[in-house]
Parts: structure tokens; C-alpha cells; sequence
């Protein structure tokens, strides 16, 4: 008698790598970060407070942001996407205005993450940070056809852990002194969004939550994220 496999079978074959493409969504739009990027981006992203959470310390620079850029540009683990606003009558419009990633990229297990983010004040607590996320979650799952996202992150990082559970992702644990970080150590709060839920639910609840009908026309969003998320699991 042949033995039990340990679990369920898994058929999908392996998920794709990201490339260098363009994710086009109504107030942002996602390509492959470069050193023009770093030239826009870096009078927005000075304070030192930004790279508080991140591995790497703040640049020393625009010069050595450019550097670091021509570096990340062709880092295929993370991979690099710039943020561009595509908001009107903006001063940053269609300029970089952030960059986010594509990391611990694992095709034979379906799983990535979305991580190593630097949004600057310019779309930070705007509908842009939600949907530079979405178009990325879109893509790991619908063209990449990963089935796990992960986000991970400090966890004294309150902000972070905030916006893992307000886009869907589920908290999995904490990982103790899981890394060190600048010399410090680093607990890590572990969240990860399944397809099952991406198709399930959390897409149609982002797609209506950035749907420019739910907002009047001086930005205020008539209903909340979790409200429609909450509308939509029934």
C-alpha cells in the first residue's frame, strides 16, 4: 500500500518572473525602476524617517540615490517598480514618486513578495499607495500566476502592519528576532493574501474602493476599504 502524501496535491506549474512591463492604473502607473526615477523621486524622499524600516540607511546624496538606482534597476531579486503619478494637475504628475518591489521570488512554490517599499509624502495616505499595490497584487497573480503574496515587515512598524490588514492580507504570526537590521534586532510580523482570497473577494473589494465613483470631487471617499471588503465576504 502506497503511502498518504503529506498534503494536498499541487498541480499548477510554476509561476512566472516578473519583466520589465507597464501596470496601468488610474492614478498610477508601475514600470521598471531606473535612475531617471531616482532623479524625480529623490527631493521626496530625504527625510531620514522614510528609511526608518527599511534595510538600507537614507542616501547620502541625489548623487548616490542615482547609483543605488542604476543598481536596482537590474536587481532581479527584488525587482523594482517605479510609482509614476498619473494624477492631474499634480506637481509630481507623471513623475516617479515612489518604488515598491517584487522579492523573495520563488516560482517552483508559487509564492512572492511584495515588499522594500519607499512611498514619499507626495502619494502616501492617498488613493495612490492602495493602488500601486493592487496593480501589483494583479500582476503577481493573474499574469505571474503566483498563489501566495507575502508581506513582511518590523514589527514595531505599526504603520505597515496597518496597511497589510486594510488591503486583505492575512496576519500570520510574528517571527522572533527573525533578522538584524542596521545592528538592531528585528522581530517580523508575517502577512500573506492567498488567491483563493484574491479571486474570492479581495479584488472586486479593491477595484470598488478605487473606482474614481467612489469619490467626490474633492478626493473624500464615500466608502471605506473595509466596508466594502466586509460587504463583499458576506
Amino acid at each position: 500500500m502506497s503511502a498518504q502524501p503529506p498534503g494536498p496535491q499541487v498541480t499548477s506549474p510554476a509561476a512566472q518572473l516578473p519583466c520589465e512591463t507597464t501596470l496601468n492604473g488610474r492614478t498610477v502607473q508601475l514600470v521598471r525602476f531606473n535612475a531617471k526615477h531616482a532623479d524625480e523621486l529623490y527631493p521626496h524622499v530625504t527625510t531620514a524617517s522614510l528609511w526608518q524600516f527599511l534595510t538600507v540607511d537614507p542616501p547620502k546624496d541625489e548623487a548616490d540615490f542615482r547609483t543605488r538606482a542604476l543598481q536596482l534597476s537590474t536587481s532581479p531579486d527584488p525587482f523594482y517598480f517605479a510609482v509614476i503619478d498619473q494624477r492631474q494637475d499634480k506637481p509630481t504628475t507623471g513623475k516617479a514618486v515612489g518604488y515598491l518591489t517584487l522579492m523573495r521570488i520563488v516560482p517552483e512554490h508559487l509564492c512572492v513578495e511584495i515588499g522594500s517599499i519607499l512611498f514619499s509624502p507626495a502619494m502616501q495616505k492617498s488613493v495612490c499607495s492602495t493602488e500601486a499595490v493592487y496593480l501589483l497584487l494583479q500582476y503577481a497573480f493573474e499574469t505571474l500566476r503566483y498563489r501566495r503574496v507575502e508581506w513582511k515587515c518590523n514589527s514595531l512598524h505599526e504603520g505597515s502592519r496597518r496597511a497589510a490588514l486594510r488591503l486583505g492580507f492575512t496576519f500570520e504570526g510574528i517571527f522572533r528576532q527573525h533578522m538584524v537590521i542596521k545592528g538592531v534586532n528585528r522581530d517580523t510580523a508575517w502577512f500573506a493574501m492567498l488567491r483563493e482570497d484574491w479571486d474570492g473577494y479581495l479584488k472586486e473589494s479593491l477595484e470598488k474602493w478605487l473606482d474614481g465613483g467612489n469619490f467626490d470631487a474633492s478626493g473624500v471617499q464615500q466608502k471605506r476599504l473595509e466596508e466594502i471588503m466586509d460587504d463583499l465576504k458576506g
